[in-house]
């Protein structure tokens, strides 16, 4: 009797106090980076390397993705190895300030590089452990609702370069300090506020190796084996690949559509979704929980996102085009708000969940040494419909890998 009352006690469930606080600082960690990498950094070369900006902005591009790559790795599995996530926080916000505030006072293209690099480690000291923190606390029947919250992280990361470019409110220096008082006072709240409720069995369960079982939580929707992970992580890659790509060479696509398009349309356009996709995102996400089907609206999302990906090879207008680009936006949006938090649910080690999060994260920076190659061999050659061709089918291919997987 005992037995059957126990099994009916509802899991223990994460205060919405530390979900909302948490969301705020992952849209800190996005507004860390975002402003400085797509706004502020190319008008800083322009300005002090002239016609060899291209080739600094590429070189620092390149090295920040390699920092980025290896230090979220390191301070993931350093804070697991702590058993402790906010000092690594805390740490990493006010040290990745600090030297984004000095990042302009350096004009030998050197030293420059090395600050990236030293930039990227610190913010990444930041990043990873907060990713990590929140398989810590957040049970599998809030995942969904913590991806949809994480939707708001791209809308807020062009919020704030859109603020702090406003004309007349800062010199390029200030905009840099400005910047990092910001992503300080969207972090540092949910370490003194946040206060989550503790949920041990986050922490301590463990695999049984022989068994491939888990002593903890049991979701049949993403078993704990080896073969999910691979799955989630390919899935990911494969729709992060479309869309830095897009996001990369959208505006010159639209322009081949009609050269009259403005920079500020494809900005508006790009701000637009980012929005439109916070509630979606969230809606999908809460749906998810209450039905218990994490898995679907992942692979819903990846397949739509093909399918805007295969309108767009096809469009030959710019209003059609722009139909198929915010049905991939919206769809890509809302799988890579829902996937960070889903990833949680596959790693098959509490204990190394930082580690194997910083892995994860390879498939945010990966792409972007993949796709100038994919881009140098296609369009040159046979245009933006078939580069788009294959971007579909890459969506697709992760719609599959996400549909067949077994449910035990």
């Amino acid at each position: 009797m005992q037995d059957r009352q126990a099994e009916t006690v509802p899991p223990p469930m994460q205060a919405r106090r530390y979900l909302l606080l948490y969301a705020l600082a992952v849209a800190g960690g996005s507004a860390a980076y975002a402003p400085f990498l797509t706004l502020f950094l190319p008008l800083r070369a322009s300005v002090v390397w002239g016609d060899e900006a291209i080739v600094v902005l590429s070189y620092a591009a390149f090295v920040g993705a390699i920092a980025a790559s290896l230090s979220n790795i390191a301070f993931g599995w350093l804070s697991d190895i702590t058993r402790t996530r906010q000092p690594w926080i805390f740490a990493g916000t006010i040290l990745s300030g600090l030297l984004l505030t000095g990042l302009f006072r350096i004009e030998s293209v050197g030293l420059f590089l090395v600050a990236i690099a030293a930039w990227q480690i610190a913010l990444n000291m930041m990043l990873g452990p907060l990713m990590a923190w929140a398989g810590d606390c957040v049970p599998d029947g809030q995942k969904g609702t913590l991806g949809g919250l994480m939707a708001i992280s791209p809308a807020a990361g062009a919020l704030v370069g859109m603020l702090l470019t406003l004309p007349g409110l800062a010199d390029a220096e200030t905009r840099l300090v400005l910047n990092a008082l910001v992503v300080a006072a969207m972090v540092l709240p949910v370490l003194v506020f946040g206060r989550p409720r503790p949920m041990p069995h986050l922490v301590e369960a463990t695999i049984d190796r022989e068994r491939g079982t888990p002593n903890g939580n049991d979701d049949p929707a993403f078993p704990r084996r080896s073969e999910p992970v691979v799955r989630m992580w390919l899935a990911r890659l494969l729709v992060q690949i479309a869309e830095a790509a897009l996001f990369a060479f959208l505006l010159l696509w639209l322009r081949s559509l009609d050269p009259a398009v403005s920079d500020n349309r494809a900005a508006r356009l790009i701000t637009l979704i980012a929005v439109v996709c916070i509630p979606l995102a969230l809606l999908a996400g809460r749906w998810s929980d209450r039905a218990r089907r994490p898995r679907l609206p992942l692979t819903l999302a990846a397949g739509g996102a093909s399918l805007g990906l295969a309108f767009m090879a096809f469009s030959q207008d710019l209003q059609t085009g722009t139909v198929g680009y915010i049905l991939f936006g919206l769809m890509a949006g809302v799988f890579l708000a829902l996937h960070s938090s889903q990833t949680l649910r596959v790693l098959p080690r509490t204990r190394t969940r930082g580690r194997d999060l910083g892995i994860f994260n390879l498939t945010n920076t990966v792409p972007s040494l993949i796709m100038p190659w994919l881009v140098l061999l296609l369009i040159p050659l046979f245009g933006f419909s078939a580069f788009f061709d294959l971007l579909a089918g890459l969506a697709a291919l992760a719609c599959l890998l996400l549909a067949t997987m077994r449910e035990s």
